[in-house]
């Protein structure tokens, strides 16, 4: 397992008494042997609350699968085992951290270390990217007016900050983008924990830590004068998938140059007793010139998760501020 370094942690109040639960033991995946084909094409998910299929448990989706397929890779939805291993192979030797710099600079500029990332596998589909759809697995162009958003972001970032909103939302420790919705793998700290009964489904994200409260009683939306972080999300079971809906975005959060009229549908399937196929569709017309559908794999995963506590200890946020200070008093530009 794992060391987490990140952050001094305790065991998150939020989870006691409100979204405790003894968590399942561990099931045994099924071979992928020939000889067990037939069983693993009649396993049936475990039903929870309400009849439908258990979700709960704590999962990861911890994944070398890059997000857009490589432009060498055009045509090629699948890798093949062996392939598979090729890649895996590559990335993580060009993204080892032990590794010396050439300078004391460049060994500064490594930072952190292994211990600090979790790299994973290529998914078990053995897709070439995260973006299914379109076919090409790349995200579809940004709008004009999208392009505009994300040059004038740029543009707050390359100049001195006048304050802490000029920072973006990981380094203020409000939200990490990728931690969801949607719900993408990152450099760490990539687990969930799911919470279920028959009107809720609760998922505790790690990373910056965070709880989406997903009622399932068929209530409308918030207004839309009302906006949130992490968007305004609602459940239905459709079959054994459950599918959320989540609007409401603001227009201060942005996933890969989204604005605050991102429609989301995510869709939770429960594959086999270690897997959770989570799928995603982008709807943003206004940021991006078509739909698009993301794929990732949850692997179920052991715990606790601990609480990443991120404010406690940014000391760099007071420190970039006055440094910023500084430099205006002397003439400097970032």
């Amino acid at each position: 397992m794992r060391q987490r370094l990140l952050a001094t942690r305790s065991a998150p109040a939020l989870l006691i008494g409100v979204l405790a639960l003894a968590v399942a033991a561990k099931a045994q995946a099924p071979s992928p042997t020939n000889n067990q084909k037939a069983t693993a094409k009649a396993w049936v998910a475990p039903r929870g609350a309400g009849g439908h299929p258990d979700l709960e448990g704590i999962w990861t989706n911890v994944t070398l699968t890059p997000f857009e397929r490589a432009r060498d890779l055009a045509g090629k939805e699948f890798f093949t085992e062996k392939e598979a291993a090729e890649f895996e192979k590559r990335v993580l030797e060009a993204s080892d951290r032990d590794r010396r710099g050439a300078t004391p600079e460049d060994d500064v500029g490594l930072a952190y270390n292994e211990a600090w990332f979790e790299r994973g596998k290529v998914s078990p589909t053995r897709r070439t990217s995260i973006v299914i759809d379109p076919p090409d697995g790349r995200v579809p162009p940004l709008t004009p007016q999208a392009q505009r958003a994300a040059a004038a972001r740029a543009a707050v970032q390359r100049r001195l900050p006048t304050g802490p909103e000029d920072f973006t939302l990981p380094v203020r420790c409000i939200l990490w983008p990728t931690a969801g919705p949607p719900m993408v793998s990152g450099p760490y700290n990539n687990n969930y924990q799911i919470v279920q009964t028959a009107e809720y489904v609760a998922i505790y994200v790690e990373m910056i830590h965070d709880v989406r409260i997903i009622p399932l009683d068929g209530r409308p939306h918030l207004a839309s004068n009302l906006r949130q972080w992490m968007g305004d999300s609602r459940g239905r079971w459709e079959g054994d998938t459950l599918v959320v809906d989540t609007t409401n975005f603001t227009d201060k959060t942005s996933f890969r140059g989204s604005d605050q009229n991102l429609h989301l549908i995510e869709r939770f399937t429960r594959a086999s007793p270690e897997t959770i196929l989570y799928r995603f569709t982008v709807d943003d017309p206004t940021a991006f010139t078509k739909p698009w559908t993301g794929e990732i794999a949850f692997m179920k995963t052991s715990g606790p998760i601990y609480e990443y506590a991120c404010h406690e200890g940014n000391y760099a946020m007071s420190n970039m501020l006055s440094a910023a200070r500084q430099a205006e008093k002397t003439g400097q530009s970032k």
